[in-house]
């Protein structure tokens, strides 16, 4: 059985008030196209990896609006019982084309294009751009970081400074299609199937008499995989 996301009211407010203007014009049949790109690239770095594909189709998956949800968008003041009915009776029905997740991408062109009735299309905007940027900027952002180290070879760090924990698992998984060689967040390793590696804390320096005691202790206990942290004192 798949888990259902929740993700129906992840959209800005406007999504709605404009799928009921659509409804109340007619309009709720029309075939649309939306196409995901970008206008520019930042700092006019010339290039972007997309990623996020896997997200959208994972985020929408069994996507469906049940009574908890057109009861909330009552009480916001979209009171059109004909279209809240339509929404909740609303299943998606669309084609989804993109390029894979990985993908090197450029300005003005759609890597990911969504064909399908106005309002599903439309509900769904925000869940869409959302599941593609953050994951194609950290993506990118990685691949930079691989190529300026010429081969040299690259762990993803970043757990305990990613905004959320989803954003932490999500950006371990983004570095390393990016080319990391894998990832300190041992959730991400878990979920993904991605090498999980580090090295040892500063406190673990601090809780022994001196650096030598520290190292000695800890090379006994990780003889094949020892990574020694010696900027704890003098640091400079």
């Amino acid at each position: 059985m798949m888990e259902k996301n929740n993700f129906e009211l992840l959209a800005d407010y406007y999504e709605f008030t404009m799928a009921r203007a659509f409804f109340n014009n007619n309009q709720q049949d029309s075939i649309v196209y939306y196409d995901v790109f970008t206008r520019s690239h930042p700092d006019e770095n010339g290039y972007l990896i997309f990623n996020g594909l896997e997200r959208v189709i994972k985020n929408i998956q069994n996507f469906k609006f049940e009574k908890h949800h057109i009861d909330y968008l009552r009480e916001t003041g979209i009171d059109d019982e004909d279209f809240l009915n339509f929404l909740l009776e609303m299943e998606l029905n669309l084609d989804i084309w993109a390029v894979p997740d990985g993908t090197v991408v450029f300005k003005n062109e759609p890597f990911l294009t969504i064909k399908g009735p106005i309002i599903q299309a439309q509900i769904i905007e925000t869940l869409v751009l959302l599941s593609v940027n953050y994951s194609t900027l950290v993506t990118t952002k990685a691949s930079r970081i691989v190529n300026a180290a010429q081969g040299r070879a690259i762990m993803e760090f970043g757990a305990r400074r990613a905004q959320g924990y989803d954003a932490s698992v999500e950006g371990a998984r983004c570095a390393v299609i990016a080319g990391c060689i894998g990832t300190s967040n041992t959730l991400a390793g878990y979920q993904n199937n991605i090498p999980v590696s580090g090295t040892i804390a500063h406190s673990y320096i601090q809780m022994h008499s001196s650096e030598y005691e520290a190292f000695l202790n800890y090379a006994k206990v990780s003889p094949d995989n020892c990574v020694l942290l010696v900027d704890t004192y003098n640091t400079l």
